[in-house]
């Protein structure tokens, strides 16, 4: 029996891929591995929580090809942003204060005890990482929009205010949190060329 490969990104297309036009998706309901943190995605406790992240991620995907179910590349990393003072991202705003969950979409034969084993696994190997940290959860956004950012984190808020006008036109209201979906590996990818997916989720304002 040939073992099922499968590339989660083209079977979700619409979710992974997107334009400089922001426009309306519909996200269902998916399973991640995440974690959580707070601080400066620039300082080591976001590094750490990346790579223990990643661990895991690579840990589920060779249990699963392994075990002849199936084969299939590890997602690209996604980051759910906050602060205490809400979801607007357009502006600049004190690193220190943001607030973060990131997270891997995993595969529907990610059950819990593969990820269980992989999490016991990963912490033996990595064990100066906040492995035990990861958790896997679902997650469901619902309606949408998203947009398409092209170049240096530091250039989105040009993007975002794009992305802003087009929610209040469409006359809709951000009900969840500031989405980013990076496409590009920041270590491999000039600045000016890096591609990121911004999305929000949304609900008509006269709902």
């Amino acid at each position: 029996m040939t073992m099922p490969k499968t590339d989660l990104k083209k079977v979700h297309k619409a979710l992974y891929t997107a334009t400089a036009d922001p426009r309306r998706v519909d996200v269902p309901d998916f399973p991640f591995l995440m974690i959580d943190g707070a601080g400066d995605p620039n300082g080591d406790g976001y590094r750490q929580a990346v790579e223990a992240l990643y661990s895991v991620a690579y840990t589920v995907r060779f249990a699963l090809k392994d075990a002849e179910v199936l084969e299939y590349p590890v997602m690209p990393l996604q980051g759910l942003w906050w602060t205490a003072e809400g979801q607007d991202f357009s502006h600049d705003l004190t690193r220190d204060a943001w607030r973060w969950t990131i997270m891997i979409m995993q595969p529907a034969q990610a059950t819990d005890e593969v990820v269980r084993e992989a999490l016991t696994a990963a912490a033996k190997k990595k064990p100066g990482l906040p492995v035990p940290d990861v958790r896997a959860e679902r997650l469901h956004e619902g309606a949408c929009v998203q947009v398409l950012h092209t170049g240096p984190f530091a250039t989105e808020h040009t993007t975002l205010d794009r992305l802003y006008e087009f929610i209040e036109k469409e006359g809709l209201a951000i009900t969840g949190r500031h989405h980013e979906i990076y496409l590009s590996d920041a270590r491999r990818v000039a600045q000016e060329k890096m591609r990121t997916i911004l999305r929000y989720p949304v609900t008509p304002l006269s709902a």
